[in-house]
């Protein structure tokens, strides 16, 4: 096992790695995609309140459940890289911060167009939306944390204490519809009982959530590859690449 993470902490070792799993992956991950696009927007039954107005669900709920384990990512990255000072998982948790962004972003945007025909209005200051821009908010807050530090370890190590102390919104949002009063519906998904979704509208919506995990992996490794090029700039590996490409 520490041989393992030994090597985890290798930019060479790394590189290889993650370009083997990003050529079985990537493919994959197009295929469920299109797969549960398909399924999701053309194939599902309309709901019989919201008409298929719903149908914005297959992408909006996969993109905020991956947007909350994003930052899951980048924070135990921070906290790897505050305690063992490995240089990997610095690198991980810069670059998971801006494809978290991007998909707590598109959360916000589907959300609000899934609105106005559910609610007569895209934006409401409602408790799991308001808690979600503070997530998008500390995603933007971590990358522009690091470009403001010269000294690019010191900034790693504020990253880090500020990709934890925003750990505790994301119980917020998890549990936000069940604390307070809210227009946003209740989890759609549930582990503890049985989900109020029928199957024929649940099984795309999972293949999409399980999608939507796969692109953001292939988003941060290929992140990943390009931050460990830029770091390894001028070193033996990263020459080797370029003599052999």
């Amino acid at each position: 096992m520490w041989t393992w993470f030994h090597k985890l902490g290798s930019p060479p070792w790394m590189y290889r790695i993650s370009g083997r799993i990003l050529a079985v992956l990537l493919p994959l991950t197009v295929l469920m995609l299109v797969v549960g696009a398909v399924w999701g927007l053309l194939y599902a039954p309309m709901d019989f309140k919201q008409g298929n107005s719903f149908r914005i669900i297959y992408f909006h709920v996969p993109a905020s459940v991956v947007a909350l384990a994003g930052y899951y990512v980048m924070a135990i990255a921070g906290a790897v890289s505050l305690v063992w000072r490995m240089k990997m998982a610095e690198v991980a948790m810069k670059c998971a911060a801006p494809v978290g962004a991007a998909l707590t972003f598109l959360s916000l945007l589907s959300g609000a167009i899934w609105g106005k025909p559910t609610w007569g209005t895209y934006w409401v200051w409602d408790a799991r939306i308001t808690s979600m821009l503070i997530l998008f908010f500390l995603y933007l807050g971590v990358m522009a944390l690091y470009q403001a530090y010269e000294n690019k370890e010191a900034a790693g190590k504020a990253c880090a204490v500020l990709s934890l102390v925003g750990m505790v919104n994301i119980p917020i949002i998890y549990k936000s519809v069940d604390w307070w009063y809210s227009l946003h519906q209740p989890a759609t998904i549930k582990f503890t009982e049985e989900s109020a979704m029928h199957s024929s509208m649940l099984q795309p919506l999972l293949l999409m959530i399980l999608a939507f995990y796969c692109l953001f992996t292939c988003a941060l490794l290929l992140n990943m590859r390009s931050e460990l090029l830029r770091r390894g700039a001028g070193t033996g590996w990263v020459r080797s690449l370029a003599g052999a490409g």
